[in-house]
Order: C-alpha cells, then sequence, then structure tokens
C-alpha cells in the first residue's frame, strides 16, 4: 500500500463510516471489533492527494458570507461545518489544512478559480461551472425574503412586480438565481450577504433576500420585520475544486462527500454547531 495515505486521525470519532467509492478504499475494521467508537478509515492514493493538494497542504477558502455553513469566533479564528469538512479532508489526504477566510461567495469562486485555494464551499450555480467543478450537495439551505412589518407584500410570488427593490448580497446564489428569474423587481446590491438586512433598511428597499436563518435572526434582534412564508429557492450546498486539477481528483471529492453524508459526518456537524433549518442533502444519484 505504498501509493496510498493514511490519515493521522479523523475529525469525528465515533462516526459509523460509509465506504468511500472509485479512488477512495476503507481499510477494514479489525476483527472482532464491538465498540461503536471503532471508525473505518478511508485510504487514499498518493497521487490523488498530489493533485488536490499540489502545494503539501490543503488550502481551503472559507466564505464568511454564509452563516450557515461558517463563522468567526472570538480568537479570530473560522469554524463551522465548511471548517469540519475541509479539516476531514486534508486529513485523509494526509496533509495539513490552511484555510483562506473570505467575506463573500464571489470572492470564494476568485480564490479558487485563480488556484490561490484548493477547495472551496458553494452553492452550485451554473454561472459557476466555469473553472470549478462540483461535488454534489453535502447540505440544502432555504432562500427567503424579509420585509417590513407594514409592507403590502405577503406572499413570495408578489415580489417580482415592477418597483420592488430587492438587496441581495452581490454574487451570492441568490443574486445569481434571482438575476435569471426576476421579470419585472430591480436588484440592489451589498458587498457581502450579512450586510443585506442593514442595507436594506438603511437605502429603502421593499425587500431583502437571503439565508433563511439568516434574515430571522436579523428580524429577532431588529424588531419591525417579517419574513414571507415559506422560500423562494432551495440553496444546493457543495464543494468544489479548481478545474483542470484532474478526473481522479474530482472524482475522489465526490466521494468524500458521499462519504460525509452517508457516515453522519455532516448531520453531526450542523448538530455540534447549532445549525438549524439546514438538512443533510440526500446520497447522489449513479451516474447513467
Amino acid at each position: 500500500m505504498n501509493d496510498l495515505v493514511r490519515p493521522r486521525r479523523l475529525v469525528l470519532q465515533g462516526l459509523a463510516t460509509a465506504p468511500l467509492a472509485g479512488l477512495i478504499a476503507c481499510a477494514t475494521r479489525p476483527e472482532g471489533a464491538r465498540d461503536s467508537k471503532d471508525v473505518t478509515r478511508p485510504l487514499i492514493s498518493r497521487a490523488v492527494a498530489a493533485a488536490l493538494a499540489p502545494t503539501g497542504k490543503l488550502r481551503a477558502s472559507i466564505n464568511l458570507g454564509n452563516p450557515i455553513l461558517a463563522n468567526k469566533g472570538p480568537d479570530g479564528n473560522a469554524f463551522g461545518v465548511s471548517v469540519d469538512l475541509a479539516a476531514a479532508l486534508a486529513e485523509l489526504l494526509g496533509v495539513p489544512v490552511e484555510f483562506r477566510v473570505v467575506e463573500a461567495a464571489a470572492r470564494s469562486v476568485e480564490v479558487v478559480k485563480s488556484g490561490q485555494a484548493d477547495i472551496g464551499f458553494f452553492a452550485i450555480d451554473p454561472l459557476r461551472g466555469d473553472g470549478i467543478r462540483f461535488s454534489a450537495a453535502y447540505v440544502q439551505i432555504e432562500g427567503a425574503y424579509l420585509v417590513k412589518q407594514d409592507s403590502p407584500l405577503t406572499d413570495n410570488a408578489q415580489v417580482d412586480r415592477p418597483g420592488t427593490r430587492i438587496m441581495v448580497g452581490k454574487g451570492s446564489a441568490y443574486d445569481l438565481y434571482l438575476s435569471r428569474e426576476l421579470k419585472n423587481a430591480r436588484l440592489m446590491h451589498t458587498p457581502t450577504s450579512p450586510k443585506v438586512v442593514e442595507q436594506f433598511l438603511a437605502q429603502g428597499a421593499d425587500v431583502a433576500a437571503g439565508v433563511k436563518q439568516q434574515l430571522e435572526a436579523d428580524a429577532a434582534r431588529l424588531g419591525g420585520l417579517r419574513l414571507l412564508p415559506g422560500r423562494f429557492m432551495v440553496i444546493e450546498q457543495a464543494m468544489g475544486v479548481q478545474a483542470g486539477r484532474g478526473e481522479a481528483a474530482e472524482q475522489a471529492l465526490r466521494d468524500f462527500v458521499e462519504w460525509a453524508k452517508a457516515s453522519g459526518f455532516v448531520a453531526q456537524a450542523l448538530a455540534r454547531h447549532n445549525i438549524r433549518g439546514a438538512v443533510v442533502a440526500p446520497a447522489m444519484q449513479p451516474r447513467a
């Protein structure tokens, strides 16, 4: 097994892991092992590890613009589901992890496309497919609309009307989606998604669009605001690697994400970081 990298440890001990398909092989569970904390440790080829982390460390772009996936702690370090996934992948590759922390999704896309980072965490969108190869989704979250309490709007279907101004984070999944779908309403932009509600109020927009949980938190904090019922989109959050790393590297990333979902890694990360409203995405369907 000279061509396989053995991980030093797993980020989450006690997970009942599922085998990784394709290029990631699993060591067998020791005979007679009964403790549920025993973990089947995946192995990955050195060639794939070198393709995913050519500098000898896994450089992961972490976007703070989506609080469902990452936040900054009091010590200034990033934490969250995407941070945990990046650390776990680095361990499987047998390399250290280095975080490239950015404030907005658009910047994270730039960092990975340009090769300043090896992997990133993105909402799947066709406009981002040029220069980045995506895994299947690992979590699904909802995009929602927020309005003032006295707004005449009561339903998502009422938003796309002439004269309606919608504040959205520039380059976010919501911005890309609404830019394609809206026929009459006009988009207004903030540099980062966490500033959407602040600028929605400051600039007198009619609607704020963003992650449902972030809008709920802002509404509770500020008062005088309400969410429109339901959602206007479902966002599929995936991992992505710079295009050109090769099919083997892309497949390894896809397999890692499927393992992270099937093993319970993603679900436990969501629970550990007290994330509500996001759900683990279903398993990727086999290619026809």
